[in-house]
């Protein structure tokens, strides 16, 4: 099967990635209003970038041709949480991907808890094992209206690791126990069924 993009339209490409870029970490992103009212929604559509500075991105599309509170919020304060999403809160961020209108504090209403953050506005999600704090670097804004993409630059600036999930000093990922993302439904993995693979070394041909 060969598939030219071209023929395709949005919602079809959006199905089509889904289903091939798997599985796909969920970025629970909490943010906060000009006004102080609390958000959290989560995204798929995310990945670290760089390391030296240290750089995420995430791509949110339009909600019936508006852009999302979590858009608008990161725009008006300039900063954002990603929190990973691990076996624990999984149902809670299910639920926060409800379309709740703009004043409600989805962190409060699907039962978890917001607290401070260290170097940004946004809270962080406390039941999250990992929370990253993020400043706005950029946004992008690509594709035409009304499924236009915001594409957003964040500046890590502090990350929040619970101690549960270390091991000697380090992040243990069995421990963790992040989802991800399968496909364009109600698709999810564990990713606690692991192997391993050495790096092997190059041998020349004798």
């Amino acid at each position: 099967m060969e598939i030219e993009l071209s023929s395709f339209k949005g919602a079809s490409i959006h199905d089509l990635f889904s289903s091939i870029f798997v599985p796909r970490p969920i970025a629970f992103v909490s943010t906060v209003s000009a006004d102080g009212k609390y958000n959290a929604a989560p995204f798929s559509a995310f990945a670290r970038l760089t390391v030296d500075p240290p750089v995420l991105v995430l791509a949110i599309g339009r909600s019936k041709g508006r852009k999302k509170d979590t858009v608008r919020n990161i725009e008006a304060v300039g900063d954002f949480v990603v929190n990973m999403v691990d076996e624990n809160i999984v149902q809670a961020m299910n639920q926060a991907a409800a379309e709740y209108p703009p004043d409600v504090d989805e962190i409060k209403e699907v039962g978890l808890t917001a607290i401070k953050s260290a170097k940004v506005k946004s809270p962080r999600i406390a039941e999250a094992p990992f929370s990253v704090e993020c400043k706005l670097m950029q946004i992008l804004e690509l594709g035409e209206k009304p499924n236009r993409s915001s594409i957003i630059f964040g500046h890590i600036v502090m990350i929040h690791v619970k101690d549960e999930v270390m091991t000697n000093g380090k992040i243990d990922p069995l421990k963790a126990k992040i989802v991800g993302r399968l496909g364009d439904g109600n698709l999810y993995c564990y990713t606690t069924n692991t192997f391993s693979l050495g790096r092997p070394k190059y041998q020349p041909p004798a």
